[in-house]
């Protein structure tokens, strides 16, 4: 599980997120991530958030809990190993499953191909 700090929780900050922040799709899921502006009422808060959307089109309760499991694995692997390089803390992320999450063995590859081109878009 990832850490409080690293939880994107309220509706707000998701919708934030996914209507004003730059995305990238994959077939099993799309990626999208915004900068927090300084001014923001969460000055304190300082690190990369994260927050996952996982629908019933994904499946029954079992297969949705399964994927949530697998992107907060990958996306926990990815923040340890981006914490050294990290230019901007301040970005918040949504990861939305899409259907063939569920049993695509490439979620991992989809993964890492659209965070890394929303990390792109970022930059530019």
């Amino acid at each position: 599980m990832l850490s409080a700090p690293h939880r994107l929780r309220r509706s707000a900050d998701f919708t934030h997120v996914v209507r004003r922040g730059v995305r990238a799709g994959r077939p099993s899921v799309v990626v999208h991530a915004c900068i927090r502006p300084h001014d923001s009422g969460e000055d304190q808060v300082a690190s990369t958030r994260v927050g996952f959307v996982v629908s019933k089109a994904i499946g029954n309760a079992v297969a949705r809990n399964r994927v949530k499991r697998r992107l907060r694995a990958l996306v926990r692997a990815r923040l340890v190993r981006d914490d050294l390089d990290v230019v901007d803390s301040r970005v918040d992320w949504v990861v939305r499953a899409l259907p063939p999450a569920a049993h695509s063995d490439e979620l991992a590859a989809d993964l890492d191909s659209a965070w890394r081109r929303v990390e792109k878009r970022l930059a530019a």
